[in-house]
């Protein structure tokens, strides 16, 4: 656990310190995000905070690969992939963040940054369905670039409010690192080191780093190359530990059903939120002749400040609900189900008249 505190601490360091320097940057190449009608800020912020976070991950790299336990990670070429695919979706989104690219450039770009992952071995072994299949190869690649596309326009969707895309990253990644570090002690052998877990440590120490940049008001935003690196990070997380649980791991097995449901279902709970939100997105632009990837003013957070929450409220009942929903499923594998469903059902009737208790005056973007 010291290493990967060391790693968390070294990625928040580097993230934070950087981060003046590229809000710098931002503003000599002109990657101001200025005021438009679907957004929430009153005057022009510079964004590209993802390359802060990019420089404070590639630290976090360097000086776990010199660690005495989690050096024996970097025997595979996991997390050199890993690190390949987030330097090459850093760069589509600063690209993007300075001149704006069309939908398809992006896209390729994302399927590019999860075929060179594959390649390097961040790859879905098998998924736990009927136990666990084991598919062929080409369709394993094809799920694993498909899983970093839908993870990194997830994130990039959420990313609406000053500390929100961080903050939710932050707590779906710390909820998956309880879950991979407690699980990883039935490996055979027990090890408690896993790339999935390395993963989620650095990127908790990206989130925490950038987000005192981030908080309302937003003195810089990540931008899309920070929202499609957290996405990629998270993906690559979800990528390496998925197919490494065996359903029958008594972690995971407090039911049978637990046991099988959970490893499939677990990634998805994590990121449920900005998951529904894109699902939302995409159906209700469709639904009146959009297209799915054009910009409004319509998202979950977009939805409570027209309640009449304030900025600061908003974002902190969209942490709520995302910690429900990530640490609730992650519960499932530590503790009876029954129980855990209760107390999940309290929350979640606590959380629901938060929501719908606005404040006294009304904001429209």
């Amino acid at each position: 656990m010291r290493e990967y505190l060391l790693v968390l601490l070294v990625a928040a360091i580097f993230t934070y310190a950087a981060t003046a320097l590229v809000r710098w940057l931002a503003f000599a190449v002109g990657a101001v995000t200025p005021v438009r009608a679907r957004d929430v800020h009153s005057v022009p912020i510079p964004r590209l905070g993802g390359v802060a976070m990019f420089l404070g991950f590639a630290a976090a790299v360097a000086v776990g690969s010199q660690l005495p336990y989690l050096s024996g990670l970097f025997e595979t070429r996991e997390l050199l992939g890993v690190l390949l695919g987030a330097m090459i979706i850093t760069l589509l989104g600063a690209v993007d963040d300075v001149r704006e690219l069309d939908w398809l450039t992006k896209l390729a770009g994302q399927v590019l940054a999860g075929g060179v992952m594959a390649f390097f071995g961040v790859l879905l072994m098998s998924i736990p369905v009927f136990g666990v299949t084991v598919l062929p190869e080409p369709v394993l690649v094809t799920l694993t670039i498909l899983i970093v596309v839908v993870s990194t326009n997830a994130v990039n969707f959420v990313d609406g409010l000053d500390g929100l895309a961080a903050g939710v990253v932050f707590i779906s990644a710390g909820a998956f690192f309880a879950w991979s570090y407690l699980v990883s002690h039935n490996f055979d052998p027990p090890n408690v080191f896993s790339t999935a877990t390395f993963i989620t440590a650095a990127l908790m120490g990206c989130c925490l780093g950038f987000l005192p940049h981030n908080f309302h008001p937003a003195r810089l935003f990540m931008g899309d190359a920070g929202a499609l690196l957290l996405g990629l990070l998270l993906s690559a997380a979800t990528i390496s530990m998925t197919g490494s649980v065996d359903p029958s791991s008594s972690v995971a097995a407090t039911s049978a059903a637990t046991a099988i449901l959970l490893p499939l279902f677990l990634p998805v709970a994590i990121m449920a939120l900005p998951i529904l939100d894109m699902l939302l997105a995409v159906v209700r632009r469709t639904r009146r002749g959009d297209l799915p990837w054009k910009p409004d003013a319509a998202h979950l957070h977009h939805q409570l400040l027209k309640m009449g929450h304030s900025h600061r409220r908003a974002v902190a009942l969209l942490y709520l609900w995302s910690a429900l929903l990530a640490v609730g499923a992650v519960s499932f594998a530590f503790f009876e189900p029954l129980v855990t469903a209760v107390v999940l059902a309290l929350l979640l009737v606590v959380a629901t008249v938060l929501t719908w208790q606005p404040g006294r005056h009304p904001t429209v973007p």
